[in-house]
């Protein structure tokens, strides 16, 4: 317990040094174990577990062969921002709240194509160019996370299948902890624009596998974009 302490106490440290104190940026490789163990008073061992924290949160990318080196904008990440700990706990969530919109979102957008009345059709269009405007004005407002929410569902209420409304909550809280993490939103929202272009192009065609196809695009895109992999939970069992 007392050396993954340290670990974590070391990747704090590190982490602190890249995103406040901007000893290491973008791009730059770190010193040789050697050399950064010593200077932070630690063992290699030690070092190598806190390099995996942060490697594990997007923050270092290990190459082998040529070193450990900072892998992300540093602007991408507000002063004071959160802890490593909490980085990671909110990107475990994250993942496991896209797992489950993978599942029944894309089947649910595909129903909402075929059932949905031409009133609902136009209700949601409405909401998805309110959408795209809010994107565009403010990426990172709240208006444009109400707005994102009562998009995404409208279709889901579109499928007219009860129990696939019931996870609504499930998307509004993935939208709303994506925004929590403070990660590449940005890049998100520029993705996502493009994203539900095809979305309620598709929609308004009533093209359910095109739809369906669009709808699973949009959640790979946030993952790859957030860096979070759906295997990570396949390592588990």
């Amino acid at each position: 317990m007392q050396k993954e302490n340290l670990s974590q106490r070391t990747a704090e440290t590190l982490q602190k040094m890249i995103l406040k104190e901007h000893i290491y940026k973008y791009g730059e490789k770190l010193p040789n174990e050697n050399e950064l163990s010593a200077k932070l008073g630690i063992s290699r061992t030690t070092l190598r577990e806190a390099i995996r924290i942060l490697a594990s949160d997007g923050l270092l990318e290990v190459r082998r062969g040529l070193g450990t080196f900072v892998a992300q904008p540093l602007n991408q990440y507000a002063e004071g921002s959160i802890d490593v700990q909490e980085f990671s706990k909110l990107k475990i969530t994250l993942r496991d709240l896209y797992e489950t919109r993978m599942i029944f979102e894309p089947e649910a957008a595909a129903l909402a194509s075929r059932r949905a009345t031409e009133d609902e059709i136009k209700e949601i269009l409405r909401l998805g160019d309110i959408c795209q405007r809010e994107l565009l004005r403010d990426p990172q407002g709240k208006r444009r996370i109400d707005s994102e929410a009562a998009f995404h569902g409208a279709i889901l209420k579109a499928s007219h299948n009860d129990f696939l409304s019931r996870f609504m909550p499930i998307l509004t809280e993935t939208i709303e902890q994506t925004f929590a993490l403070n990660f590449n939103l940005d890049m998100i929202a520029e993705q996502a624009y493009k994203d539900h272009i095809l979305i309620m192009e598709f929609l308004e065609k009533r093209d359910a596998a095109a739809l369906k196809s669009a709808v699973t695009i949009h959640l790979h895109h946030a993952l790859l974009t957030e860096q979070i992999s759906l295997e990570e939970n396949e390592k588990k069992y």
